[in-house]
């Protein structure tokens, strides 16, 4: 049995850090940018080449059912969903996903895995499963992530996220067009959420009511998103990221870019993800992308993505 899975990173949109404390958020999936495992199967003892996350070579034994290490981790879940005990095979694992950028890579490297150890034995697991299995690996990357992530990279889909409530996709009424640049700087969600939930008992009242306003500005983005309001969606997305700064999550980089954006004719932009670093998300119109890209580069960024919804 041979074959290859993958599965694609994420961007939120709009309701980072608040969606942790179970307020609504939405995130797209990057369809172009994906993490991807080659599988097949050997007499061999189970191995997992990573050389892209960086890793030497991982053979299973017995101590990888109770690890701690992500991909360990996401294989012994995957083998005992399957009921496999002494599983054989070679998975290579290549990402094209930038690591600690906020663009979903933990959860997208697990998906694929899953889906690729699956395919050692000829099987397929459902996205409900997939999407559980890969939220208890996220739970090592992230400490306590809210699911937006797993939930948004399994399915493959733009989501209106709320820990806790059914997932509901969305369907833009018209085409959107975004660009993601690389402040170059890596950061890891853990640290950021630690931060704000100690920002949250050192100044509860102004704290909460930063997630307050970011939760209504999701509502109400997701209205827009209906509707097809590009403006007043660029304006929401604007604000989100004032709300992020006032969290504490943003950095000089970030505000840097983000301005950048805005000038060059951006309807709106944000950091996007845990902060700190990783990338900002702009919302553009054809006619000004490659404006708006220049721009970006010009400012600093270390690479300039686009990706597009709808239409």
């Amino acid at each position: 049995m041979k074959g290859s899975a993958s599965a694609p990173g994420k961007a939120i949109l709009l309701g980072e850090h608040a969606v942790v404390y179970d307020k609504p958020a939405i995130a797209i999936p990057l369809s172009q940018l994906r993490a991807m495992v080659d599988f097949h199967q050997t007499e061999r003892t189970f191995t997992i080449c990573a050389a892209d996350l960086k890793r030497p070579p991982w053979q299973w034994d017995d101590s990888a059912a109770d690890s701690a290490d992500p991909l360990a981790s996401m294989a012994a879940l995957t083998l005992r969903h399957l009921g496999v005990c002494a599983p054989t095979g070679k998975i290579t694992i290549r990402s094209a996903i930038p690591i600690a950028s906020g663009l979903g890579s933990g959860a997208a490297v697990s998906a694929a895995l899953g889906r690729g150890i699956a395919g050692l034995y000829g099987e397929t697991i459902a996205n409900a499963t997939l999407n559980a299995l890969v939220y208890e690996v996220e739970k090592l990357h992230h400490g306590t992530p809210s699911g937006i992530d797993n939930t948004t990279v399994v399915f493959e889909q733009p989501v209106y996220f709320q820990r806790g409530q059914p997932i509901h996709t969305i369907k833009p009424s018209r085409r959107l067009d975004f660009l993601l640049a690389d402040s170059g700087v890596s950061a890891l969600t853990r640290e950021s959420v630690t931060a704000v939930r100690q920002l949250l008992r050192e100044e509860p009242a102004r704290t909460n009511t930063l997630l307050d306003q970011i939760a209504s500005a999701v509502a109400s983005a997701q209205a827009c998103l209906a509707a097809g309001k590009l403006l007043q969606l660029g304006e929401l997305m604007t604000a989100n990221h004032g709300h992020l700064r006032g969290l504490g999550v943003s950095s000089p980089r970030l505000d840097a870019l983000v301005s950048a954006a805005l000038q060059a004719g951006a309807l709106g932009a944000k950091l996007s993800g845990g902060g700190r670093g990783g990338n900002i998300i702009a919302l553009v119109e054809p006619s000004t992308r490659l404006a708006v890209e220049r721009t970006l580069q010009s400012a600093g960024a270390k690479r300039v993505l686009t990706a597009s919804l709808g239409g």
